[in-house]
């Protein structure tokens, strides 16, 4: 093109382009969209860890079904991810069928049997927070190996061996450390974890020093103690050699968990609870995770609002958001708890018609008061969970669905390893109300449903969830992010379902929380541009943006193709979505 005519093009172009030089985006908040994500019809699972997401891929290629794949990940996160992979903590797992049949596996701790509702109070009355924090007080009674075995024994295809030994092979054989896990490994051995010997022999550096990304780790106790439960069975953690370990290192400094403690434990089917949103059905898990009634609820609220009349990030949708969250939280304050110990009363809370007079509550011009809303449990302030948790998803080639949660609630939970077995203990106990009867400003909560007991599981706000349309999967999804993850699985959900961004678009997508107190509202950054920040802060709400929130693993199935895309949450750079 000669060069006058290629000026005149250029101009010409220009002058087309200004009319949508300053319209914002759509999706404003967007990361990056240039992917839809690993797409399968044979399977795919997505992590945290790319290790661990292979290793679930792999037994897909050996004929395993989606529950096998999330046994095997479940076990090799227990290797590759030690601030939240487990196999001394516990957590939560939705499995659907190809038929459309759900259940739901609670593998959640439970409290030692000389639990008392004030074990954490000093002389003083007040909470002695570090003994929640890290220790030999703070962990509840491991459900994790129960939880897999039960998943596995109701669903499984491959040999239970089969399914762990590539965890034991990590272990044994040793892995590259990222720089991530170096850079976790090094701040807690230099911290709390390195006040204990036995996690310093299992996590030091052999000879001394700093971690550095490269180098090859390899966990020769927790190889010995997963090759166990491989070969032996699950009975091995809970009636064998490894309750011996556990029980005497607890003894030995001062713990509750005994061997009959083990011994006892159960894991637990439980009725998945549901819900519709529009022409979408939810199945997600019952309490005592909170997670899957405050979503439903959230839903539910927000249904009877046309979201669609505004952009996704408009302070309008933003505001109505917010107030659904609100709302949900502070029921969740209010009613949940572990069921086996407290009547929850569910059917009220996923009621549609409950929803309708929550939704009339709200102003669409002013932000609610949440000490007012709240006034009966009148509280200025709530503990913070941990956001150390981590969430996988899994799909076969038959349509088999698994979202699985599970967590040490803390980063490296307890800190504490058990001697000889190799495996981290989780902190779990923290997530009761620790002080019975005292809801304060210092952010203690002392409402009844949560307060601890022998044998009771501490309410969780884990959200595994599976999402269809015309009784097939759309949907599968979860995070960690402590109180965080039921609002993260909200706003991926309502960027499928609502707002038909594919499944990498949903992902990374920003995010924001609001957990009914403290009454503010925290924003990733980049979800909203300026003018929608200011006019929230206009109605009334309390803003502030944020780095990073949740960890949304998460498979997005087309219903036309049927073609699976796994989406990595790329805001932590180890994880990955492998078929």
């Amino acid at each position: 093109m000669p060069f006058k005519q290629r000026i005149l093009f250029l101009l010409l172009l220009s002058l087309i382009l200004v009319p949508f030089r300053d319209q914002a985006p759509v999706y404003s908040q967007q990361r990056d969209t240039s992917d839809l994500g690993v797409a399968s019809t044979t399977g795919v699972v997505v992590s945290a860890s790319d290790l661990a997401s292979d290793v679930g891929a792999s037994i897909l290629h050996k004929g395993g079904n989606a529950v096998d794949a999330a046994v095997a990940t479940a076990f090799a996160l227990a290797v590759t991810w030690p601030s939240a992979g487990n196999i001394g903590g516990g957590g939560f797992m939705v499995v659907r069928r190809p038929n459309g049949e759900a259940i739901t596996i609670d593998y959640r701790e439970t409290a030692p049997g000389k639990a008392t509702p004030t074990m954490y109070l000093n002389a003083q009355g007040h909470i002695e927070r570090g003994l929640t924090a890290a220790g030999y007080l703070a962990p509840g009674v491991p459900g994790t190996v129960r939880g897999l075995e039960m998943a596995h024994k109701k669903f499984g295809k491959l040999p239970w061996k089969d399914v762990v030994l590539p965890a034991v092979k990590l272990a044994e054989e040793g892995f590259i450390v990222s720089e991530t896990m170096a850079r976790g490994l090094n701040g807690q051995l230099a911290g709390e974890m390195g006040k204990f010997p036995a996690s310093v022999a299992a996590y030091g550096k052999p000879g001394g020093g700093k971690w550095a990304a490269g180098d090859k780790i390899v966990l020769t106790d927790l190889g010995k103690t997963l090759r166990a439960i491989a070969v032996d069975g699950p009975d091995a953690f809970y009636k064998g050699w490894i309750a011996d370990r556990i029980a005497e290192d607890m003894a030995a400094n001062g713990g509750l968990i005994s061997k009959a403690d083990l011994a006892a434990y159960q894991a637990k089917l439980r009725t998945p609870v549901k819900g519709r949103y529009h022409d979408y059905e939810i199945t997600a898990m019952p309490p005592p995770s909170s997670g899957g009634v405050a979503l439903i609820e959230m839903l539910n609220i927000l249904e009877n609002f046309d979201l669609k009349k505004h952009d996704r990030f408009a302070p309008e949708t933003l505001h109505l958001m917010i107030e659904a969250m609100r709302r949900a939280y502070l029921d969740r304050a209010r009613f949940l708890g572990d069921p086996d110990f407290t009547d929850v009363p569910i059917a009220k809370l996923l009621s549609k018609d409950y929803a309708k007079t929550l939704a009339a509550s709200i102003n669409p011009a002013k932000a609610s008061s949440s000490v007012e809303l709240g006034k009966d449990i009148v509280t200025i302030a709530q503990v913070r969970e941990s956001d150390e948790t981590t969430h996988f998803s899994v799909i076969d080639k038959t349509g088999m669905a698994v979202t699985n949660t599970y967590t040490l609630e803390g980063g490296y939970g307890s800190r504490v390893v058990v001697k000889g077995a190799g495996f981290l203990l989780n902190n779990e106990m923290g997530d009761f109300n620790k002080k019975p009867g005292e809801t304060n400003e210092r952010g203690d909560i002392g409402t009844a449903p949560n307060l601890i007991a022998p044998g009771k599981r501490m309410l969780s706000s884990m959200t595994p969830a599976i999402v269809t349309r015309n009784g097939k999967p759309v949907l599968i999804t979860g995070s960690p992010g402590g109180r965080t993850i039921i609002n993260t699985v909200l706003c991926i959900i309502l960027n499928v379902t609502e707002f038909g961004m594919t499944g990498r678009q949903a992902v990374d997508a920003a995010r924001m929380h609001h957990q009914w107190l403290p009454d503010s509202t925290t924003i990733e950054e980049g979800a909203a541009l300026e003018p929608a920040l200011l006019r929230l802060k206009e109605m009334g709400h309390t803003i502030r943006q944020q780095g990073r929130q949740g960890d949304g693993n998460s498979i997005i199935v087309d219903e036309k193709t049927k073609v699976a895309y796994g989406v990595n949450d790329k805001r932590n750079g180890s994880s990955k979505a492998s078929k």
